[in-house]
């Protein structure tokens, strides 16, 4: 009798190690996955508080109080001329920055105005056109430091550029501030006068140019490719040609900007209008596939039902079809498009690499963006521009999050369940 039961107890602990053999398996792949998401959080967490703690003194500006005696001085320049027009050439005309350089040597001793940003005279200018009756008088005027100083203030300098920190900071003339020209000036070669507007400007003038094309000519395109083009060889070959051009590395648009745009087309170099050109070329195949994709996802009822009241096929494609799949075409774009936002290879090949040192203020002037900003202050030897590199890049960040958010409020907002 017991003989006749150990197959069945064979069987039912074989089934048991089984069992829990697959139940351990199964949470150790739970722990590895739980592992993989800690250690990228991490990473991630690691990125932003290094980012974030080197980038936070790019924001902040090292001054010095300058005692300037305007009047003795004697700018060739009146009042009344500093509160008309053309104050800025008037001021830069009559020996403002040799007075400034003047006041700086006679306040910190010889070399004092080695002690100063190149940039403090226009400060000082500022100041004159607020208020014409300072070149009546002698006051003090908070002027940005060298760059030296200005590491040296922040804990990260030499030795020599330290002991003059202290000397200042023992008699109470060097402060520390929000420096809101970082974020409405342009390139420059002294760090602390450099400003992240003119790229930012770029980039938004670039994005503009590519939105504008990528955007209404993928989406026909998706539209035509899943609801009108006919299933042959050709459009199979259509979609293969466009999956295959997703993957292609993005240096290769630049390569074909720099032949088609400039080669034979002889648009102008390093301007936003071929960076859009470029760039849309790029994220058009993206746009292209995630439409189709949005596309596809309605449901075939909605079709048979538009129809069946006497909709037309366009009326069913334009009043039904796309505005049910325009948040997953929307969603698609704005990643789409944050991609092309931190694209530097190809903008590097059509010349957006130049030292731009106004904002540009046309589709064809000369311009940067924020990669290749953030990529020639990486590049430079002097140590002012590393922090200035950090908050370039915590912009870039910031302007990324809320592209992606607004991608994601679409989805939540437009997105409708079936």
């Amino acid at each position: 009798m017991n003989k006749s039961r150990l197959p069945t107890d064979w069987k039912a602990a074989s089934v048991q190690r089984r069992t829990r053999r697959r139940y351990v398996a199964e949470r150790r792949f739970r722990l590895m996955g739980l592992a993989a998401v800690w250690l990228s959080a991490g990473f991630l967490a690691f990125l932003l508080v290094s980012m974030v703690s080197e980038g936070l003194s790019g924001f902040r500006q090292t001054r010095v109080a300058l005692p300037i005696d305007l009047a003795a001085a004697k700018l060739a320049v009146t009042p009344q001329q500093v509160r008309g027009r053309g104050a800025d050439l008037a001021l830069a005309g009559a020996g403002l920055e040799g007075a400034v350089d003047r006041a700086a040597t006679q306040a910190f001793g010889p070399g004092g105005a080695d002690l100063i940003s190149d940039g403090a005279w226009l400060v000082v200018r500022d100041a004159i056109e607020a208020d014409p009756a300072l070149l009546r008088r002698r006051t003090t005027i908070a002027v940005p430091v060298a760059s030296a100083i200005d590491v040296a203030a922040k804990h990260d300098g030499t030795p020599a550029a330290e002991a003059i920190v202290a000397r200042l900071k023992a008699r109470g003339i060097l402060t520390m501030g929000w420096s809101a020209g970082f974020l409405t000036a342009a390139d420059s070669t002294d760090p602390t006068r450099v400003g992240i507007w003119g790229a930012l400007k770029g980039s938004l003038l670039t994005m503009a140019v590519t939105i504008a094309l990528a955007f209404p000519i993928g989406v026909l395109a998706a539209l035509y490719l899943e609801e009108y083009a006919p299933r042959n060889r050709w459009t199979d070959l259509i979609e293969v040609s466009i999956n295959n051009l997703a993957a292609v590395p993005s240096i290769i648009f630049g390569l074909l900007g720099l032949a088609v745009f400039l080669g034979t087309f002889h648009l102008p170099r390093s301007a936003p209008l071929v960076g859009g050109l470029t760039l849309a070329l790029m994220t058009m195949p993206v746009i292209v596939i995630t439409g189709r994709n949005a596309i596809k996802a309605v449901p075939p009822s909605i079709r048979d039902a538009a129809l069946a009241v006497g909709a037309s096929p366009v009326q069913v494609v334009f009043d039904h079809v796309l505005p049910l799949a325009l948040p997953g075409i929307l969603t698609g774009t704005i990643i789409g498009m944050a991609r092309a936002l931190g694209e530097t290879a190809p903008l590097l090949m059509i010349g957006m690499r130049a030292f731009i040192a106004a904002p540009p203020s046309r589709l064809t002037d000369p311009a940067t963006v924020l990669p290749v900003q953030i990529f020639l202050w990486s590049d430079d030897i002097d140590r002012g521009f590393v922090e200035k590199t950090s908050a370039a890049i915590i912009v870039l960040l910031v302007v990324l999050l809320a592209m992606n958010g607004l991608a994601i409020y679409l989805r939540n907002r437009f997105e409708t369940r079936w």
